[in-house]
C-alpha cells in the first residue's frame, strides 16, 4: 500500500482517507463527524485527548487528526506531544474557539500541522484535505 508523507494512505487507493476527531463538545464531534462522512472521509470519534492517545497505542492509524484544544483528562496540547513522541505522522490539526495568539502558539509547537478555529466549515475541511494530499 502506498504512504503519503504523513504516513497514512493516499487518497484515489483502495482505502479511504481516515480521520479521527477529537472533542469533548457532542454538538462539534457530530458536526465535523457528518463533514467528513460528507466528504467521503471515514472518521471515528473520541471524547478527550486520552481516548485519541488510546486508539493509537490499540493500532489504529488516521491520515487526519481533528483536535480540539480543551478537554478534560487530557487536553489537545498535551494529546498532540504524546501523540508526537509515539510517533505518530498523522497530519494534526488544532480546531479551537480560542484565539488568543499565545495559547494558539502553544498548540502549534506541541506538534500541529495546521491550526483552524471553531466552527469548522465545509471549505476548511476541504482545504485541510488538498493540503494532505
Amino acid at each position: 500500500m502506498a504512504q503519503s508523507k504523513h504516513g497514512g494512505r493516499k487518497l484515489g487507493q483502495s482505502n479511504k482517507m481516515t480521520a479521527l476527531v477529537v472533542d469533548d463538545n457532542m454538538i462539534n464531534r457530530t458536526i465535523h463527524h457528518r463533514l467528513l462522512d460528507n466528504l467521503g472521509v471515514e472518521n471515528e470519534v473520541v471524547s478527550n485527548g486520552k481516548e485519541a492517545v488510546d486508539i493509537h497505542y490499540s493500532g489504529k492509524m488516521f491520515d487526519l487528526i481533528l483536535m480540539d484544544m480543551d478537554m478534560p483528562i487530557m487536553n489537545g496540547i498535551e494529546a498532540t506531544k504524546k501523540l508526537r513522541e509515539m510517533g505518530i505522522r498523522s497530519v494534526i490539526v488544532g480546531v479551537s474557539s480560542r484565539a488568543m495568539e499565545e495559547e494558539i502558539r502553544e498548540f502549534m509547537e506541541a506538534g500541529l500541522d495546521d491550526y483552524q478555529e471553531k466552527p469548522l466549515t465545509m471549505s476548511k475541511l476541504v482545504s485541510i484535505i488538498h493540503k494532505i494530499n
